[in-house]
């Protein structure tokens, strides 16, 4: 596919549901370490994970004003640290954090799924976000409905009680059947009501497509695969046609409601393993991306599908199977020539834990990630999981890449 504007993708795809946009333009300088000139554009990111209240609210059952002043105070740390981009969990298990007329609040707020918490979070982060200069994405999970298989423990109105047939029951979990498009437009609809009701400045996805793998499990979509995989040399390629579908899609979707909204995605950092394929990374992961979670994410950059990239490359400088200094080469060739924008996902809930190598024991291996990124221009700028780590930053590494990289303030990129 040629790498024309996403606008121009976009109204094409419109009219068939099955066509894309490319990114906007790619004006970043790359990220700025201890000594770069001052009103550089770059991405300082944090991720605000709502699931199972991992970094917000502290606990379900919060009064309003109680869940306000805590998600206020993340706003308030990433200005604090100079950081200028909150991805926000809004969607963390097929539910909401705003009013959606597709599916219930999340139980993350009140303790009960489909009880109303008083307040708008999402209207509220949106506007607290832009009042402090930061820009707020909008962070969906796709297809994840529950942390476990019990479709009785959702809320009597929830969708997937509604239609059981679009549910898969996996890995002690349940999730939403990717290969069905009656799934997909569900998904997308329910996604981009919060894109036309809030001046989110990006919607953003995680690693979540087609699950991870669970030894001995078999994720069950025979019928869907009967019904609609013809045609698809096999499962897999049907597979991953259906995510292509589903970021082609929302892309064109998002142009539509709320041109210059930005679409990205934090996928795995492994693609694939140069042992699957020459054109893989010298990695030796268990898990690869393009085959086990059917996300071609290498095919969604250079094709333009995206307006950004964050692969999570949580390991240390060094580590055997997966090491941060040979993935940042790969995937800044990658990007490179595309207009997609390249940012690194970081792992700060590592840094010194104790059951992490002995590299997170150093407050200085993060900082060292971005000086090693620095000398690819492709890469513009970091994301850190997540944000309580980043309140909290026990190791004192949060406060390290501040001090060496984040002196002065950076505008994001637009």
């Amino acid at each position: 596919m040629g790498r024309l504007s996403r606008r121009a993708f976009a109204m094409a795809a419109l009219s068939t549901l099955a066509t894309t946009g490319s990114a906007a333009a790619d004006t970043g300088r790359g990220p700025r370490s201890a000594g770069r000139p001052r009103g550089v554009t770059e991405m300082r990111g944090v991720w605000l994970a709502t699931v199972a209240n991992r970094d917000w609210p502290s606990r379900p059952g919060l009064t309003p004003a109680q869940q306000r002043t805590e998600l206020i105070a993340h706003l308030d740390t990433a200005v604090r640290d100079r950081l200028n981009t909150v991805m926000f969990q809004v969607r963390p298990t097929a539910d909401a954090l705003w009013p959606s007329p597709y599916e219930p609040w999340s139980q993350y707020l009140t303790g009960t799924q489909g009880v109303a918490p008083g307040w708008d979070p999402l209207k509220t982060a949106v506007e607290e976000a832009h009042v402090r200069g930061l820009q707020l994405h909008a962070w969906f999970n796709p297809y994840r409905i529950a942390n476990n298989t019990d479709l009785t423990k959702l809320v009597a109105s929830h969708p997937a009680r509604k239609h059981p047939d679009w549910v898969v029951a996996y890995g002690g979990k349940l999730y939403y059947n990717p290969g069905l498009p009656q799934v997909r437009a569900f998904v997308e609809d329910a996604i981009l009501d919060a894109v036309k009701k809030y001046p989110v400045d990006g919607v953003h996805f995680d690693d979540y497509f087609y699950p991870y793998p669970v030894a001995g499990q078999t994720f069950d979509d025979d019928a869907a695969y009967d019904k609609y995989g013809g045609g698809f040399a096999d499962r897999a390629a049907w597979r991953r046609d259906n995510i292509d579908k589903l970021i082609r899609e929302t892309a064109a979707r998002i142009e539509q409601i709320r041109p210059g909204t930005r679409f990205g995605i934090s996928p795995f950092g492994v693609w694939r393993n140069i042992a699957t394929d020459p054109r893989g990374s010298d990695t030796r992961a268990g898990v690869q991306t393009y085959d086990d979670l059917c996300a071609d994410t290498r095919k969604w950059v250079r094709e333009n599908w995206i307006d950004y990239i964050v692969p999570q490359l949580y390991w240390n400088i060094g580590f055997a199977a997966a090491d941060y200094a040979k993935l940042l080469p790969w995937w800044a060739e990658v990007a490179r020539g595309t207009k997609t924008r390249l940012y690194a996902g970081e792992a700060l809930y590592k840094a010194g834990d104790p059951a992490q190598p002995a590299a997170w024991q150093d407050p200085a291996e993060l900082s060292r990630h971005l000086t090693l990124a620095a000398t690819y221009p492709q890469f513009g700028g970091h994301v850190f999981f997540a944000a309580r780590d980043v309140a909290v930053d026990p190791a004192g590494a949060m406060a390290r890449v501040v001090a060496d990289h984040y002196q002065q303030p950076a505008k994001a990129p637009r």
